[in-house]
């Protein structure tokens, strides 16, 4: 599910990055999190497109994501 939101809305958002993140400019995610939405967008392209997931989706997607890592 894509929600929109307004640009500035968007630019508002306290973005917290991956915790996988070593800082080193790697592939990176950033998330905000506001009732009822996730955002979810590239730590190197903060300008760039952000995706929009209910709250549910989000946690599906985390349990897949760690899943995965166990592999």
């Amino acid at each position: 599910m894509n929600m929109l939101e307004s640009a500035p809305a968007i630019r508002e958002l306290v973005w917290v990055k991956s915790s996988y993140s070593a800082g080193d400019g790697g592939d990176c995610v950033e998330v905000a999190r506001r009732p009822g939405v996730v955002h979810v967008r590239d730590s190197k392209r903060t300008a760039g497109p952000v995706l929009t997931v209910a709250p549910t989706g989000w946690t599906a997607f985390l349990g897949m994501a760690a899943g995965a890592a166990d592999v």
